[in-house]
């Protein structure tokens, strides 16, 4: 379960995954709450609980959250961008039960960093990662990568190395949010791609098995999409920091999805009884060619979320796919993305600033 406790950020990437209309601090389910979901989920049996958000950290309760998640036996990692992670918190979170941390990194140097992420916000994460070993938690990095810094991917899996991290997951920019409305200025180009990808190889084959490496592939440049959170309502589940539930982080961009919320139902009923989370199970609702295509097994016919913002209906095959009519979309968007930057880009919460 991914839980989204806290839309609030202080920091502004280029690439954010949040919806562009941000649930308001009043807005938030209270702690209460939260602490009932836990123990639903728990129930349902979920195993492992992400607490993200925006940033998790600007939650105060959060080592309440954890120390909950943790005597229900979940598994809590937390994602988070570093800043407010000191060395006491870190402490306090350890002694709560926090299980692992995935720190954010958006560059292998501080000046490309305050570009992506729109703020002086390295020192807090270079900070975060030496508290985060201090205290004894397992450390991960997240890289989002894109067209601004795919140059630099030897150089970020050297800094994840000396940070100490554990794993690094390289996760080539997936176009919902922030990153949809920038995406001119983030869509690399394929021979681009193809170079970092070879550097990463190389990188492996030198370091060997001392970190883990993950490399997320950058579907508009793939022959076929990835599996749907391995399936739309398969394996995982999101609550938005209002109580939305959700099948994936950008649900909410489909119009009439009329997703149901923790505050009105149980988990096992949103789960198990909700139309949102049945609405493209198993595989029914498909139609050619996903219907007739035994990948359909594999990846589920994509995308749910990719197929209403690129071609306006959830429920045909994601465009990323050769076989769709709406392949073009993709390609179309590639083309644009490397003739013409467009219009300046705009940074998360500061609409209308310029990149």
């Amino acid at each position: 379960m991914l839980a989204e406790i806290t839309h609030r950020c202080p920091v502004h990437c280029l690439y954010c995954s949040n919806p562009l209309a941000l649930v308001r601090r009043e807005d938030e389910l209270p702690t209460g709450t939260w602490l009932r979901v836990l123990e639903e989920a728990a129930g349902l049996g979920v195993l492992q609980v992400h607490l993200s958000g925006g940033e998790p950290l600007a939650h105060p309760d959060l080592g309440t959250l954890v120390r909950r998640a943790s005597d229900l036996g979940l598994y809590t990692n937390l994602i988070t961008s570093g800043v407010g992670l000191g060395p006491a918190r870190a402490q306090a979170l350890r002694d709560a039960g926090l299980g692992s941390v995935q720190l954010s990194v958006q560059a292998a140097d501080a000046d490309l960093s305050r570009t992506i992420a729109g703020g002086e916000f390295w020192a807090h994460k270079m900070g975060a990662a030496r508290h985060v070993r201090d205290a004894g938690l397992a450390l991960s990095m997240n890289v989002v990568l894109h067209r601004q810094n795919l140059h630099q991917v030897t150089a970020l899996l050297e800094l994840a190395a000396a940070l100490g991290a554990e794993k690094v997951e390289l996760a080539n920019t997936q176009y919902y949010g922030w990153a949809l409305l920038n995406r001119r200025h983030l869509l690399p180009s394929r021979d681009a791609l193809l170079r970092a990808e070879d550097e990463v190889a190389r990188y492996r084959a030198r370091a060997g098995t001392a970190m883990e490496i993950v490399w997320v592939i950058p579907d508009y440049h793939a022959e076929f999409p990835k599996p749907c959170m391995n399936g739309w309502g398969r394996m995982f589940l999101t609550i938005a920091p209002d109580g939305t539930a959700l099948p994936c982080p950008a649900a909410s961009v489909i119009p009439d999805l009329d997703p149901p919320s923790v505050t009105d139902r149980s988990i096992g009923w949103i789960w198990y009884e909700s139309r949102t989370f049945n609405r493209f199970r198993g595989f029914d609702w498909m139609s050619d060619p996903c219907r007739s295509c035994p990948r359909r097994f594999e990846d589920f016919g994509g995308c749910r979320c990719q197929a209403f913002l690129l071609a306006g209906d959830p429920a045909v095959t994601d465009p990323v796919c050769v076989y769709s009519p709406h392949r073009h979309l993709v390609t179309e968007a590639i083309t644009t993305a490397t003739q013409d930057a467009g219009p300046p880009a705009i940074y998360r919460t500061h609409p209308g600033r310029p990149a």
